[in-house]
């Protein structure tokens, strides 16, 4: 059966985005109420993402966050989007993955990234070892070692962590991580909403080269989107000015906290050329607008579940984007 909006699974990625005039401290507050609002919407997944020295982003120690989120909610599905696994040993990551999932049975994922969630002097500062993103795949093997039941004789040994059932998801924003998702066959998790140039190639190449495993039987693809739903295309304009910005200072590497919307913001050519490379899968208006063009994204790319990520300063606001997009498949 081809996959449309009203008939795939809705997922929340979350940053604890802290906004100007608020702190970490809020933003964390914040992303509990709302994975307790979408747990009552019916969402299936709720994903905290790493990265590191960015004013904005509060979501940097991601296994934290997604005990504080597990503790609030019971039925939502909590995990990463992602650990980004070369900043990280793997025996680290199967230790803090199997206390939470000891402690949050059936409801935690384990999603991998191979970037470094920060920028280049950061990595020195996280990484030590340079090259580690080039050991992605080994890492991914050795992580699932200490998962498995296998492991129980080997002399290192993941406690808690062994034989638990913690789904693992590859992550890409490129074609690269398509080939090691598929080979692993894992499901495959793609950034589109800032990386929208390489979606087609990858899952292209995830859906050709995927071999069946004791995880997974066939691919399964999620993408993660911008969306700021609204009551209307006016409103959700207005509220989008504020992720515009946020997102014109990544380009230009004047990273600010998020802005309050501004009813005389513009762009130039160049920056609505800028953002449309970066942002094109962005969804932004009254339902009726942000529903076609969600029918249309999932036309094209029969992704498996769709993922949204919302960048909007008014906490009340956010919330009710959430509302909305979920109404929209009733």
């Amino acid at each position: 059966m081809a996959k449309t909006f009203d008939n795939i699974p809705l997922s929340v990625l979350e940053l604890a985005t802290v906004i100007e005039g608020s702190t970490p401290s809020e933003s964390f507050q914040h992303a509990q109420i709302l994975a307790q609002k979408v747990e009552q919407l019916g969402y299936k997944r709720f994903w905290l993402a790493e990265h590191h020295n960015m004013i904005s982003v509060a979501s940097s120690a991601t296994a934290v966050l997604i005990g504080y989120i597990a503790a609030a909610t019971s039925t939502i599905r909590v995990g990463s989007g992602g650990i980004m696994l070369p900043n990280h040993a793997p025996l680290i990551v199967a230790e803090q993955f199997g206390t939470l999932e000891s402690i949050y049975p059936g409801r935690i994922d384990l999603g991998l990234g191979r970037a470094p969630g920060t920028d280049q002097v950061t990595i020195r500062a996280l990484r030590r070892d340079l090259m580690a993103g080039m050991d992605f795949p080994a890492h991914v093997a050795e992580l699932r070692k200490y998962f498995s039941d296998q492991n129980h004789t080997a002399l290192v040994r993941a406690i808690p962590g062994e034989g638990l059932d913690i789904p693992i998801w590859i992550l890409g924003s490129s074609a690269d991580s398509a080939h090691l998702a598929a080979a692993l066959g894992l499901p495959y998790a793609f950034a589109s909403h800032f990386a929208p140039s390489q979606l087609k190639a990858a899952l292209e190449i995830y859906r050709l080269e995927f071999r069946p495993s004791d995880q997974l039987n066939k691919p399964y693809v999620m993408a993660c989107v911008n969306i700021i739903a609204a009551d209307n295309d006016e409103t959700a304009n207005y509220l989008a000015t504020s992720f515009q910005k946020l997102f014109l200072g990544i380009i230009k590497g004047e990273r600010k906290l998020l802005q309050k919307p501004d009813e005389n913001f513009e762009l130039d050519i160049m920056e609505e050329m800028a953002l449309q490379q970066m942002a094109r899968y962005s969804f932004i208006g009254g339902p009726v607008t942000v529903k076609n063009g969600l029918q249309q994204f999932i036309a094209e790319h029969q992704v498996d579940e769709l993922m949204a990520v919302t960048h909007v300063y008014d906490h009340e606001a956010r919330v009710h984007s959430y509302e909305l997009l979920k109404a929209m498949q009733s």
